[in-house]
């Protein structure tokens, strides 16, 4: 939280951290699922005479793909921050080029919260915040959405 703490004015605390939902990590371990498969492919082609030189070439492709996924998601969600304060809601997005939206208290005139099937089953869900003339970007796959919601509305 180094952005948040950085930014936080005399007499103003922090509530709530947001975080993103290990969902985002979804693309990850679907690519390491098709490693898996062609791994165990390549195993059974080994003992057989179809080539299996390409089950390994794939593994390793798959493989490659998944790690670049998996280092993808872990920086998003490492670049991202999400705050309730006593005063304002601040999000964060980015490391060398860096989005914030902040909103104070006051000006949030409501929090809208969609979730899919999949979202209720997992706890995550999409916030939208719509403030008096402007609202913050939407939230993503924000893990535990509804008490994220209800830290904002409760002020």
């Amino acid at each position: 939280m180094s952005y948040v703490k950085h930014i936080l004015q005399p007499g103003e605390d922090v509530l709530v951290i947001g975080r993103l939902h290990w969902i985002i990590y979804w693309h990850a371990l679907a690519w390491f699922l098709a490693c898996a498969v062609s791994g165990a492919a390549a195993v059974h082609y080994h003992e057989t005479n179809y080539p299996w030189m390409l089950a390994i070439a794939l593994t390793a492709l798959f493989f490659l793909f998944g790690l670049i996924a998996l280092i993808r998601a872990w920086w998003h969600a490492f670049t991202t921050e999400i705050a309730v304060t006593t005063h304002r809601v601040i999000y964060k997005r980015g490391f060398i080029t860096r989005h914030t939206d902040e909103m104070n208290i006051d000006k949030i005139e409501s929090v809208i919260v969609d979730q899919s099937i999949l979202g209720r089953l997992l706890g995550y869900g999409t916030l939208d915040i719509r403030g008096t003339g402007a609202s913050i970007e939407q939230l993503k796959r924000i893990a535990h959405a509804i008490e994220l919601r209800n830290a904002i509305t409760s002020r």
